[in-house]
């Protein structure tokens, strides 16, 4: 019924026990991830239960957190802090979407259910034409930043945008 039941079943099978007997079955060696929502899940009524149910993923065996994607990193600095002060603490992967067109201002929200950044919003639909090098920057200060506060781990969403993903990398690296 809940993704904590799945990270149950999942340990389980970490350890050989599956729903079926499988006598002799081997234990396998993987970890396991979870999703984490820096703006909130969509479903859950407050940020607080929303905390509360990922606490229960990771009580129940996740290694680590990857995140909803954000473009405002203090959100996601709050969430980390609200995550440690409810004792979670796995790893947080913090997870990034760098944007291409003036139309993704209205499908990104409304699809992932995210804010953007009235700064970001305001830049892109003044100059729909540069969409693609306005997110790269974009993408480029929210990376740097978590570098700088030591998250040295940085999931970017794709989608079919991997040259844009491989400039910010590049350029985040020094190259």
């Amino acid at each position: 019924s809940f993704a904590s039941d799945l990270v149950e079943q999942v340990v389980g099978l970490r350890k050989g026990e599956f729903l079926n007997d499988l006598s002799g079955a081997a234990t396998l060696d993987f970890c396991i991830g979870v999703a984490g929502y820096p703006e909130k899940h969509f479903e859950a009524a407050n940020m607080d239960l929303d905390i509360r149910y990922l606490k229960a993923k990771v009580d129940a065996g996740a290694d680590y957190i990857v995140t909803q994607m954000f473009f405002d990193n203090s959100k996601f600095f709050t969430f980390v802090d609200k995550c440690r002060k409810a004792g979670i603490n796995v790893p947080i992967i913090p997870g990034l979407k760098v944007l291409k067109s003036a139309s993704q201002l209205k499908t990104v929200p409304r699809t992932f259910h995210i804010d953007l950044p009235t700064e970001l919003a305001s830049e892109i639909l003044e100059n729909p034409n540069h969409a693609e090098a306005i997110g790269a920057k974009w993408g480029l200060k929210q990376t740097r930043e978590l570098l700088e506060k030591g998250f040295f781990n940085v999931h970017f969403y794709v989608m079919n945008d991997a040259h844009l993903v491989r400039q910010v990398i590049d350029q985040a690296r020094g190259k």
